[in-house]
Parts: C-alpha cells; sequence; structure tokens
C-alpha cells in the first residue's frame, strides 16, 4: 500500500478497500479506517486486532470465507490471496505426509465446526500448524468460535502491519 501517512490520507472508501484485504469483514474496514488518522503503525495494528477480535461470530464466518484451507494455495491475484500465500509458504513446502495429514485435518474440522480452520500460520512451521489443528479438533464450538476469532486478530495485525511501511 505505502507509508502510514498515505493510508491516513486516502478517502474513506479507499482505507476500507485497502483494510478489507487484510479482514473480509465489512465491519472491521469500516470501524478502523473511521480511526484515522493513526499516530503509528502500532496504534493502527493495534486498533485493527481489537476490532477483528471484537468481531461478532457472523462477521468472522464472513471474513473466513475469504481465507483458504490451511495447505491449498490461494488463487487469483487480489492482496488477501498473496497475504496467504505468504503467510502458508512453509506448509506448501511441507513433505506429502504432512500436507495429507492436514488435508484430512481440514475435512475433519469442516465437518465438525462447519467453518475452515484458521490459524496463523506466518512464522509457525507444518508440524506445529498439523498439532494446532489436531489438538483444536477437541475444542468445544464455544472455544473454537473464541480461538478462531483470536487467531483471525492475529492474522489481521500481520497484515495490516504489512500493508504500511514502517
Amino acid at each position: 500500500m505505502g507509508t502510514l501517512a498515505e493510508f491516513n490520507g486516502l478517502a474513506a472508501g479507499a482505507a476500507e478497500r485497502e483494510l478489507a484485504a487484510c479482514n473480509a469483514a465489512p465491519r472491521f474496514a469500516r470501524e478502523v479506517a473511521a480511526g484515522r488518522p493513526y499516530p503509528s503503525v502500532t496504534a493502527l495494528a493495534d486498533t485493527a486486532a481489537t476490532v477483528a477480535g471484537g468481531l461478532g461470530w457472523d462477521e468472522v464466518a464472513a471474513a473466513l470465507a475469504a481465507h483458504p484451507r490451511i495447505g491449498e494455495r490461494a488463487a487469483g491475484g487480489s492482496a488477501e490471496a498473496a497475504s496467504s500465500r505468504r503467510e502458508q509458504s512453509a506448509v506448501t513446502a511441507a513433505g506429502d505426509e504432512v500436507k495429507q495429514a492436514l488435508a484430512d485435518g481440514n475435512r475433519a474440522y469442516e465437518r465438525r465446526f462447519g467453518h475452515v480452520f484458521l490459524i496463523r500460520a506466518a512464522g509457525r512451521g507444518p508440524d506445529e500448524i498439523l498439532a494446532e489443528l489436531t489438538r483444536r479438533l477437541g475444542n468445544d464450538p464455544a472455544t473454537e468460535r473464541a480461538e478462531t476469532t483470536a487467531q483471525l486478530a492475529e492474522i489481521t495485525r500481520l497484515r495490516v502491519e504489512r500493508m504500511v511501511d514502517r
């Protein structure tokens, strides 16, 4: 995108479009854009994480619809697809056994919870992601919704930080 100053200077609609690539929940982009100008990247990222963490489940579900399954390559040239590919790069390089276990785990997770498994993949290796997927399959639905929302907030923070140059 550019610098924080450039982001702060965007028209509201343009700022919302930039933010929508970080989190597809419509309220997220509106609320974060409305908070401009931000004095620092940290303030912007903190606000983004707070808003994302406070989204209702319907809004989280809308954001989840824009995320590919862990281990599947995001298609397209959008900023969100590029972010997903970058964040999941370690999983792409995993061995066949781990890839198959992730695919099987994704299917089991979606049957159990009715939505895609979401985890901040950036900075995590495929074995750690698989272990988290396996652990979270044991969650009850309310606990899993809370974990999913927290993971969405982490992903959103990273994407917003990447959106603006420090």
